[in-house]
């Protein structure tokens, strides 16, 4: 009996989770050694009673394991355990670690690096843009960007990580063979080439409201600081950052309008203590372990060096506003044809992005 085939053995036994299965592995030294464990032998480790033990003995449903192996294989799914080298070290510190993951591409190998980006999965276009110059921003400094795949914020935060051309993790809250939302079906692909999906739930599960909470953890786990970029007063994404303020990790919010029911909930964190963040280095400033790539910081200003004269002056024009075409070339003193060549120019070279009503901003 492999030690995945025991392990998820286990996991399909009622009423015993991660913290009973790590408990009990502990104990006897694997988790084969478990399953060959008498009740009596069970019942002597905490947490584990009379009833949990029958279940071990009678309730553990081989079926399952050999299906969710069988699926493993097809899919190319690797299984990472609690005990694997591979398994991150951040995330063994939260309160509750996953026994399994199930991850689609690769975890981080040097180090552990990671920021979360969340928020709302009814963003606005000012909150879009953030989470996607956030998730740019992090990774052209060699940081993993880590969120949920959701809708609105979280896609647009793993949109730019790999605009940035730098590493993502996503965390779904359902079977990793499951993508949902299912328009993500490419960003779910992107993602997996450039970091990786994980998942601790068996594969097939589906996407339920129960499931999200438990993600967020991992999150918030795999993170030494989580961001939240916009959030109402009930949003998902303050479940994180509370999570994260539980793990002892750092929390920050991206202040918004106090007209926006969006900014209800980032608005609440900043009153109760979060870090207000406007830009990348803000993050940095808090958290000293996190590891920045000095020459990818500095890369950027030597590209601003190359851009030619009137690039230049659109460039210092420019601001996170969106600004209109006509006041663009207004501020610039040209006119409006050459401003709009330069400004397609600069979007290319990805220091500007063009917004709905030909409004630009910088990246």
């Amino acid at each position: 009996m492999s030690d995945l085939y025991s392990i998820l053995s286990l996991v399909s036994v009622p009423g015993l989770g991660p913290h009973r299965i790590r408990s009990l592995v502990g104990h006897f030294g694997s988790s084969q050694a478990v399953l060959n464990a008498g009740i009596k032998e069970l019942s002597q480790v905490e947490n584990i009673d009379e009833k949990i033990a029958h279940n071990i003995k009678s309730k553990v449903y081989h079926a399952f394991a050999n299906h969710q192996l069988s699926l493993i294989e097809k899919h190319k799914i690797k299984l990472i355990t609690y005990w694997d080298k591979e398994y991150p070290n951040i995330l063994k510190k939260i309160y509750d670690p996953p026994v399994i993951l199930y991850v689609k591409g690769s975890l981080w190998e040097e180090g552990e690096n990671g920021i979360g980006v969340v928020g709302t999965r009814t963003a606005s276009q000012y909150g879009r843009w953030a989470a996607e110059r956030f998730g740019e921003d992090l990774t052209r400094l060699g940081v993993t960007v880590v969120s949920g795949m959701a809708r609105g914020i979280d896609s647009c935060a793993h949109r730019g990580a790999i605009k940035g051309s730098g590493k993502t993790v996503a965390v779904l809250g359902c079977g990793i063979d499951i993508i949902y939302p299912p328009e993500n079906q490419k960003l779910y692909e992107q993602i997996a080439e450039n970091g990786a999906v994980i998942s601790e739930f068996p594969m097939g599960t589906e996407p339920l409201g129960a499931y999200f909470p438990r993600r967020n953890r991992i999150i918030s786990g795999l993170s030494l600081g989580t961001v939240v970029v916009e959030a109402g007063g009930k949003s998902g994404a303050l479940i994180t950052a509370y999570m994260a303020l539980d793990q002892g990790r750092e929390v920050f919010a991206v202040p918004g309008s106090i007209r926006s029911f969006r900014s209800k909930g980032t608005h609440k964190l900043i009153k109760e203590g979060a870090k207000l963040v406007e830009n990348v280095e803000d993050i940095i400033a808090e958290i000293p372990e996190l590891k920045v790539d000095k020459e990818r910081k500095e890369r950027r200003g030597d590209f601003v060096k190359l851009l030619s004269d009137k690039e230049k002056i659109l460039w210092d024009v420019l601001s996170e506003e969106p600004l209109h075409i006509d006041k663009i070339a207004l501020n610039a003193k040209m006119g409006t044809s050459e401003a709009l060549a330069l400004l397609l120019s600069l979007e290319l070279k990805n220091f500007v992005k063009q917004l709905s009503g030909m409004m630009f901003v910088r990246q």
